[in-house]
């Protein structure tokens, strides 16, 4: 064993440095490849910078040319001016309203000025400014957006609700999920965004919603009748309640007042006057309830914020000449110019 013992350790280092001259040769090559493929991207971009370098002069005339000419565009361009409306529908109403948006936006594409000018109460000249609306969720706290995701689990079934989360839900969800809207509307003039109002009050009132008052009227009045009904019973048992005490007492100040030596006493009747008093108290509370939301939604929506008397600019990065004008011809340039070299090379392709 001890002979076999130093033949061991040398193919033990043999092994060793086969294992280390294996590495850095794949080392190598890792390092030779990352360094050809940076080559490659270099010379890429030499190669495109080099037609631009050689053309400065005419590139950067080309591009100030198309800056100056965005610069006059945008200045004469009219500007486009936008209020918004802050609005609470009620009985599902919202459907309709936004139907009715993209209603009046395919009424301003087609020009149909007069349908426009009936529905919103304006003359054709008011009516030919307008240039669309946008309907959008309007504010929310953190507690609406909870209350709107625990109804949306409530909604579904239970294997299908571990799946969503809150923030798959806030980001998915559409349009028609909030409360509040926000009504965006967009014109060339800057003054007449509140005579839009009118046209926008008939949105809400429609068969659908109407039919759904009814019937939330029509069920808030049989709860009514129901907890009226219950309180006159619990008026009746009180009074029954009262009297039987009245009668207790007076039996008893007899019995006090009789010069017998061995009065007679009475067992009190158990009654339930406390009970009463809070199941009396419960049902007021919840008439009031029913009485409360019958005033506040008795109209089919809620005006929370009107359009505002003037309009305020319209800034859309898309509609800044000066800088897309360049952009866009210089992108062409590129584009050009790889066209070409295309062209060239399928044309001296042997």
């Amino acid at each position: 064993m001890s002979e076999n013992l130093p033949k061991n350790q040398q193919n033990e280092e043999i092994d060793l440095i086969v294992l280390i001259r294996l590495f850095s040769r794949g080392f190598a090559r890792l390092f030779n490849k990352i360094e050809g493929f940076l080559k490659k991207i270099f010379s890429g971009l030499i190669y495109l910078l080099k037609p631009v370098v050689k053309n400065i002069k005419i590139i950067a005339i080309i591009l100030f040319s198309s800056a100056v000419l965005g610069f006059i565009t945008e200045k004469y361009s009219e500007p486009v001016y936008t209020s918004d409306m802050l609005v609470r529908p009620y009985f599902d109403s919202k459907y309709q309203l936004l139907n009715n948006v993209n209603y009046f936006n395919a009424l301003i594409g087609s020009r149909n000025l007069k349908e426009l000018s009936l529905i919103f109460e304006i003359d054709t000249t008011t009516a030919s400014n307008l240039l669309g609306f946008e309907m959008a969720i309007g504010p929310e706290t953190q507690n609406d957006l909870l209350m709107q995701y625990d109804n949306y689990i409530k909604s579904i079934d239970s294997t299908l609700a571990s799946d969503v989360s809150y923030e798959e839900f806030i980001e998915n969800r559409d349009i028609l999920a909030g409360n509040i809207f926000s009504i965006i509307a967009k014109s060339s003039e800057y003054d007449i965004f509140p005579s839009l109002e009118r046209g926008f009050v008939k949105t809400f009132e429609n068969e659908y919603s109407r039919k759904k008052k009814r019937v939330r009227d029509s069920t808030i009045l049989v709860r009514k009748s129901y907890y009226n009904r219950q309180l006159t019973r619990v008026d009746s048992l009180q009074r029954v309640y009262l009297n039987i005490l009245q009668k207790e007492s007076d039996k008893e100040q007899l019995s006090i007042g009789s010069n017998s030596l061995f009065p007679v006493t009475q067992e009190r009747t158990t009654t339930r006057e406390y009970e009463l008093f809070q199941e009396e108290l419960n049902l007021r509370k919840a008439l009031r309830t029913l009485d409360e939301k019958l005033i506040e939604e008795s109209d089919f929506y809620d005006l929370l914020s009107g359009f505002e008397e003037v309009g305020t600019v319209e800034i859309d990065i898309f509609k800044i000449y000066s800088i897309v004008f360049p952009l866009v011809i210089f992108t062409l340039m590129i584009l050009a110019f790889v066209f070409l070299r295309i062209f060239y090379f399928i044309i001296n392709y042997e």
